[in-house]
């Protein structure tokens, strides 16, 4: 089974509070406030698997949490750091938010990256020890995790992709230009799944292809099983556009190529400018030379400004060709689409209306109290002393409702605001 559309829920670990105690010690009066900070949380980690090709992986389990961390204790001991939780994905998976579609990272440009951050650790009451409070009974807690829900969604990192009808050949051919060991039978559909495979060059570079299955008239709708593998071709640099040019099972070879060619446009415009080469297969079944059909054919495709490479997968005619020539022009084009994050922090942070409903705004005097469950969370990552941060701060709480919220609750210019004991006065 081929699973490269998943989602999963990630979360990363809790922060430990901070210990309230104090030094016990003979002969020791008075040893003071020295409980100990709590551990960090533990970080959700997305790491690169060079081995996998699938996320199969996650088809069982779809839960990943991190391990909280642990609390402070007496005699300044820091509680233990959760441990992180790491989950690998193979080369090529794109990280995106299930609700806007929005990508927040690609694995294609790292091997590691860190999508959850641990709650930090509370500090124990030997740090709020002052001159006038030298006995502090109260620590501070552990800040809550990040968590969210993420799709996983697998684009290989191929360089040149086999594309073309069922049962032309696309399997056969990958096999003897590479080791790969793809299932080959003689009936459609027998590729249930993208293969991969490197090919060889002597005396210069090799190449990764992969042979996309499933391409048939309507594959762009989702009929067969295109819809789900036409994201694969997102990163090729080359297509080569497998044709049975015996035309064994009485199909047209110009009306196929323009049949496939459609399905691209209609999937992706860009895809369809990508460049391609068309592999007239199964040249052992045919006179190329005495058929007029073949002979329309290269005259199709050299007016549509395409090459035309004649092979046999079976006698291997031609595929040395072939190899060659897609390595000289893999040489020339671009490198491998990277795409960049389209999520900001500000969507990071975006709440739900569940979450923006149980915001509260409340008057005591001439303060105006905030407080939701996601603010206690979201201050714990904002820097109150960096000028940058607390103007994201200010972003997130227009973005998020709050100051409509303030609003409706009668705030006034230079009024009193207070979250979570950060206080400011409000302007506007």
């Amino acid at each position: 089974m081929f699973i490269d559309n998943i989602k999963i829920y990630v979360k990363a670990g809790n922060g430990g509070n901070g210990a309230v105690a104090f030094h016990r010690e003979k002969y020791v009066n008075a040893g003071g406030p020295d409980g100990g900070d709590g551990g960090r949380g533990g970080n959700v980690i997305f790491r690169v698997d060079p081995g996998s090709n699938t996320l199969l992986a996650f088809r069982y389990k779809r839960k990943f949490v991190a391990e909280n961390g642990d609390n402070g204790s007496g005699g300044k001991r820091h509680g233990k750091n959760g441990a992180d939780v790491v989950i690998q994905v193979p080369p090529g998976t794109l990280i995106k938010d299930p609700d806007s579609g929005k990508i927040i990272f690609d694995m294609a440009s790292a091997d590691e990256f860190v999508l959850c951050r641990g709650g930090r650790g509370g500090w124990g009451n030997r740090h709020f020890a002052t001159p006038t409070r030298q006995i502090p009974r109260f620590a501070k807690s552990g800040t809550a995790g990040e968590e969210r829900e993420v799709l996983l969604e697998l684009k290989m990192l191929a360089d040149v992709g086999l594309i073309g009808f069922p049962n032309v050949g696309k399997s056969s051919i990958l096999s003897v230009i590479s080791a790969a060991k793809p299932k080959i039978a003689n009936y459609h559909f027998t590729t249930l799944s993208p293969n991969l495979g490197v090919v060889s060059i002597k005396g210069g570079h090799g190449f990764l292809a992969a042979d996309i299955p499933g391409l048939i008239e309507g594959a762009s709708d989702g009929l067969g099983l295109g819809h789900a593998f036409l994201r694969h071709i997102d990163r090729c640099r080359l297509l080569l556009h497998v044709v049975d040019i015996s035309a064994e099972d009485g199909r047209d070879p110009i009306d196929d190529v323009k049949k496939i060619d459609e399905e691209l446009r209609a999937y992706s415009p860009e895809l369809a400018t990508r460049p391609q080469v068309i592999v007239a297969n199964k040249i052992d079944s045919v006179l190329m030379d005495e058929e007029e059909y073949v002979k329309e054919f290269l005259a199709y495709c050299h007016d549509t400004g395409r090459d035309v490479y004649p092979v046999s997968a079976i006698t291997g005619e031609g595929l040395d060709e072939l190899v060659r020539a897609a390595a000289r022009m893999l040489s020339e084009l671009p490198p491998l689409t990277v795409y960049e994050p389209e999520y900001t922090m500000e969507d990071a942070f975006a709440v739900s209306e569940a979450d923006a409903r149980e915001t509260t705004v409340r008057r005591e005097g001439d303060k105006f109290i905030v407080e939701g469950q996601w603010l206690f969370n979201f201050m714990g990552n904002i820097n109150f002393s960096d000028h940058e941060s607390l103007n994201f701060f200010q972003r997130v709480l227009i973005k998020n409702g709050v100051i409509e919220k303030l609003r409706e609750a009668g705030v006034n210019e230079g009024d009193t605001v207070s979250i979570y004991d950060f206080e400011f006065d409000f302007v506007y």
